[in-house]
């Protein structure tokens, strides 16, 4: 038992981290460098702990999310090694690279890499300086590449790649006009050119069975089809303009009079440089479609702005009644800042997070399940053992022993892979320090930091917040509400 014990303090752990560099990869780069990684650990007998993974993210610089994650979680000092498939998937920059192993061996951690073996002498520290400055030096000279070959193809007037502009086909590289859609292109611009708003030529194009893609047209489609320079044979990368790509269809003169009505639009709606805050955050408590800015004209003539929810928009026969922009926007942000200002408040988000964290730690099943499998193997190895010593064998008391054994073993593998999981654990101070810097940002930011959703009734609303620990709520699905008021005819609940 005590030789058993021995070596199971000695097993090393680690986690895997995995990386990706661009949309033109997919996730069997991932499977590849993660199977590749586990062969590695079970030959050298390292216990994988986690995975942290960053996808589509380049190693030229640090802002990669799972990364940064992986960085802040070494200083809870759970494990101690940083494996990788190569060491540029960990940074394809020296310096960073330099840096954040620096940071990383602080708090106690190595970088491995399963391919490259790198030995623990002082020509290792020559060898690992030397790839990771060639590392660094093949991803600027690749960057230089593929920026020389994407010009070289914009030059020859060869189409990049991507979605194709409707009223154009493509044929061996070459973008030419669609006859068969160019005056549904035409047809649009010189409609809105004459007046006709964008939701009538919408309607015009419904009647007439014209779709983009198999759909009905989308007014935010339109709106990017008036805006877009190539109707009109012109291609801008960065400073540079090329004329030989899209051939023109629309006219210099209707262009600019289409530009020249323009206003802005914000979210697909017309709503004259006016930015509401909460769209894409309201769902309607009644039909569950989201609720969109919209604008419309009073009696007056004065632009009005307003929330309307979809489904009543597209005529599924929800009677949510429409409602002011400023007069919902006001009173949503006065709750939001008074709320999360107060202290008595804050205490109670605190305290509930921590103790649903404990909660949770706790019910663990499958640890618990596991810890139980494994007191049982141990009471049956101590019964076996306790037989041998009064002299009780049999031709299957090795067997039994050596199963018994391995099987604790085993269990103890699963039972730290399984603690590893909710070792990541938030603390009061980091709770009330993302409140704190969530508080001080601007009034959009702080709304896409700190709120999931809204759902809206004509005299209720229910705020869903982002917060630190809020995968950890008790009820798991629908979290605890913290705050309840009325405020300006409305019910107000906060939840996490």
């Amino acid at each position: 038992m005590e030789k058993r014990n021995s070596q199971s303090n000695q097993l090393k752990t680690a986690v895997i981290y995995a990386r990706y560099s661009s949309d033109n990869q997919t996730e069997q780069s991932i499977e590849g460098q993660l199977r590749v990684c586990n062969e590695y650990a079970e030959k050298e007998k390292i216990i994988i702990v986690g995975t942290y993974i960053d996808r589509a993210m380049t190693g030229t610089n640090d802002h990669r999310p799972d990364f940064q994650r992986m960085i802040k979680d070494s200083a809870k000092r759970k494990w101690d090694y940083v494996l990788v498939y190569k060491l540029d998937r960990f940074s394809r920059n020296k310096y960073e690279s330099s840096n954040y192993k620096h940071i990383l061996k602080n708090n106690g951690v190595k970088v491995l890499s399963a391919c490259e073996q790198i030995p623990e002498t002082p020509e290792g520290i020559i060898l690992e300086s030397m790839l990771e400055g060639m590392n660094q030096y093949f991803s600027a000279e690749l960057s230089q590449k593929v920026k020389r070959g994407m010009r070289e193809t914009r030059l020859k007037g060869h189409f990049q790649g991507g979605s194709l502009l409707y009223g154009y086909k493509l044929i061996d590289k070459k973008i030419y006009i669609d006859e068969e859609k160019v005056e549904i292109v035409r047809f649009i611009f010189e409609q809105y050119a004459n007046g006709v708003e964008v939701k009538y030529i919408r309607k015009q194009l419904d009647e007439k069975g014209v779709t983009h893609k198999g759909k009905p047209f989308a007014q935010s489609t339109l709106y990017r089809m008036l805006r877009n320079e190539k109707y009109i044979g012109i291609f801008r990368h960065q400073d540079e303009i090329f004329d030989n790509i899209y051939p023109q269809i629309i006219s210099n003169e209707l262009f600019e009079k289409v530009k020249s009505k323009q206003t802005c639009y914000k979210f697909g709606k017309k709503s004259v440089s006016v930015e509401y805050l909460f769209c894409r955050k309201i769902k309607c408590g009644y039909c569950g479609k989201s609720i969109n800015a919209d604008s419309g004209t009073s009696h007056t003539g004065a632009i009005m702005h307003y929330y309307k929810c979809n489904g009543r928009k597209l005529n599924h026969n929800c009677n949510k009644s429409t409602v002011g922009k400023d007069y919902i926007e006001q009173i949503i942000v006065n709750s939001i800042m008074e709320a999360l200002s107060n202290e008595k408040i804050i205490k109670d988000i605190v305290k509930r997070l921590l103790d649903a964290q404990k909660e949770l730690a706790n019910n663990n099943v499958i640890l618990n399940m596991l810890t139980s499998e494994k007191k049982k193997a141990e009471t049956a190895l101590d019964n076996l053992i306790k037989a041998l010593e009064r002299g009780i064998m049999s031709n299957n008391t090795n067997k039994r022993l050596n199963e018994l054994e391995n099987t604790i073993e085993e269990l103890e593998r699963k039972i730290l892979i399984e603690k590893s999981k909710s070792t990541v654990e938030i603390t009061e101070q980091e709770i009330r320090s993302f409140i704190q810097n969530a508080l001080s940002l601007e009034i959009k930011p702080l709304i896409n930091v700190l709120i999931k959703e809204i759902v809206l009734y004509d005299d209720k609303m229910t705020i869903y917040y982002k917060m630190l620990g809020s995968n950890i709520s008790p009820d798991g699905s629908q979290g605890f509400c913290f705050y309840t008021e009325e405020r300006s005819g409305y019910i107000i609940e906060m939840l996490i």
